[in-house]
């Protein structure tokens, strides 16, 4: 604990707020909140932790807090800084978990459709569906029962589903608002149980048929009638109502949490919703950031009723949510916020060793590695790499790693400018220079540790740009490759030695994961920009294809390899004129 820290800590009030742990870089790495701040925030700097923790208190330098007047007014700060700064330690539910849904849109002639987005507009919205199949079949049916709307565009005339009685032609007939009202609320009804209603009716509607002697209308009853049991009947009920409702239930153990959504509708149970994350404060308290999450980041469409297992505020999620709220003490309810609880802890036993596999591999390699390095734990590590073929065409690339998992968005690629085509010192130079200018200039957060692919001659180039030239401290490492190009030495120190690291240790793997990874995208940068261009000066003169033209041929095809080879129908399927493409498809071939 430093001395901002020692003294912030006295100031704390014994009042509810929020806090934003910072590191060294000044970087915002978590968000909590906290009923009585004092207290919270003092309990990360004593007592014991788990390895997780400690993680997250060793990187910690200073924090700040913002005093609320309630704790409610504590969770929807919480949520707007988790999303204003996306704190790495923070829960961030991805929008990757979406279902299916079905939409009655707020058009004059509305439409029914499948989505999995949900909007803030008039449309009325049905669901989840466990899958896409279910949410279509279940259209399919309500297609056939309802004369709304088919077309996404209305035609000039009528179409076949108004010949099978499946629309009322709104392209050509006048439909009062009034009508469509009608069969949205019949819709609507059918989708939250009312289909047993309908059900019945066609019953009826069949036998009057069958008595009268229409027996294909009666065929086409009882076909409509097996659609709805199939589509509607095929799971068992798990509720004597029709609500819809989500049950949530979780478990925690050894620091990580695990949370369980089922999502009840029309009283049966479709689907469920797992996330297993770590845990930095109280599971209560992290339920109500991840209830606020689940319905807001993910846009998770809110039910008329939410079941809670014990211990969480329910007071807090209605007031949040404005949805009917429910602890419940017995039956049926009870009994599923058990098996919601009791998923979450089948599913956090069954992934926990994956789990710690994966820190191992990642936060663990980085923690081995800062050891074997004596510094400090190098959680973000940005690697360069260069390439050119004999001179020509020279490019280079940085890789950015963090907690020992690939930041792709932080990747980049640079074409040297002043270096010489043969000077690999030049271009390391070069590129050290642009990028970490470039850092200094828009404020962006420094690696914890720079690592060059090559031996002395490299490190001492970065080291001269890092040290001298900018006035930084960062540590450099090398990467020696054996014979046959693999990686096989960690180089650092001053002077330089060789780290002893085991071939089969976990930051050794690291090291080999960020090794290859900058030697593909260095290369493949620099083929993109070989086969760029050596399609320039092939094509260089020929009329009727120009620079963009050239670019579209290779972002079609790939390489000069493929476009060499191409027809002259490929060359005219990827955007040629067919002349110019029989005109490309000739130079090639006579040039061959």
């Amino acid at each position: 604990m430093n001395e901002i820290i020692e003294h912030k800590l006295s100031l704390l009030p014994d009042l509810p707020g929020c806090y934003l742990m910072k590191d060294r870089q000044g970087t915002i790495i978590y968000v909590g909140k906290a009923k009585i701040l004092k207290n919270r925030v003092r309990s990360y700097f004593t007592g014991t932790h788990d390895a997780k923790t400690q993680r997250l208190v060793g990187e910690i330098v200073d924090f700040e807090y913002i005093v609320t007047g309630s704790n409610i007014e504590a969770l929807i700060l919480e949520l707007n800084l988790i999303k204003q700064y996306d704190p790495k330690y923070n829960i961030m539910l991805k929008d990757d978990k979406t279902y299916p849904y079905l939409k009655i849109t707020a058009e004059r002639h509305p439409k029914l459709i499948v989505t999995r987005q949900l909007k803030k507009d008039k449309g009325k919205y049905f669901g989840p569906y466990p899958n896409a199949t279910a949410a279509h079949e279940t259209k399919k049916l309500l297609d056939r029962l309802y004369p709304y709307r088919k077309c996404h565009q209305l035609p000039d005339r009528v179409c076949l589903y108004y010949h099978l009685g499946q629309c009322l032609a709104p392209c050509v007939n006048e439909i009062s608002e009034e009508t469509y009202k009608v069969m949205v609320d019949d819709i609507s009804k059918f989708l939250n149980g009312g289909y047993k209603n309908v059900k019945n009716e066609l019953t009826e509607k069949m036998s009057a048929a069958a008595e009268n002697l229409e027996f294909e209308r009666a065929k086409e009853f009882r076909d409509q009638i097996a659609n709805i049991e199939a589509v509607m009947e095929k799971q068992t009920m798990t509720m004597n109502d029709f609500t819809d409702r989500d049950v949530f239930g979780y478990a925690v153990e050894k620091g990580w949490m695990c949370v369980q959504v089922f999502f009840v509708r029309q009283g049966k149970l479709i689907e469920r919703d797992v996330s297993i994350f770590p845990l930095y404060q109280e599971p209560e308290e992290e339920m109500l950031t991840f209830i606020g999450q689940f319905y807001g980041k993910s846009g998770h469409l809110k039910p008329k009723e939410i079941l809670l297992p014990e211990g969480i505020d329910r007071e807090i999620v209605q007031q949040l949510l404005n949805v009917h709220v429910f602890t419940p003490q017995r039956g049926k309810k009870k009994d599923l916020v058990k098996l919601s609880i009791k998923n979450a802890e089948i599913s956090l036993r069954e992934k926990f060793q994956l789990i710690e596999r994966q820190e191992q591999r990642t936060v663990g390699a980085c923690e081995d590695l800062g050891e074997a390095m004596n510094i400090s734990t190098p959680l973000r590590i940005e690697a360069f790499d260069n390439s050119h073929t004999g001179g020509v065409d020279p490019v280079s690339a940085m890789v950015s790693f963090i907690d020992g998992r690939p930041n792709r968005k932080d990747y980049r690629k640079y074409k040297t400018k002043t270096a010489a085509a043969h000077d690999d010192y030049g271009a390391m130079r070069e590129v050290i220079r642009r990028r970490y200018i470039r850092v200094l200039k828009d404020n962006l957060p420094l690696p914890d540790l720079i690592i060059i692919d090559g031996g002395k001659g490299q490190m001492e180039i970065a080291r001269e740009v890092i040290e001298d030239e900018l006035g930084l401290s960062i540590p450099i490492a090398g990467l020696a490759k054996d014979d046959k190009h693999q990686t096989a030495q960690l180089l650092y120190g001053n002077p330089v030695e060789v780290v002893p690291l085991k071939r089969t240790s976990e930051a050794f793997y690291l090291l080999q994961r960020i090794q290859d990874e900058v030697h593909r995208f260095v290369i493949t940068f620099h083929r993109q920009r070989r086969d760029s261009n050596a399609l320039t000066s092939a094509l260089d003169g020929l009329q009727g294809v120009g620079p963009k033209r050239k670019k579209l041929l290779l972002k079609h095809f790939g390489s000069m390899k493929k476009i060499r080879e191409a027809s002259v129908s490929e060359l005219n399927e990827a955007g040629l004129p067919l002349k110019i493409a029989e005109t490309v498809n000739q130079y090639f071939k006579k040039d061959e």
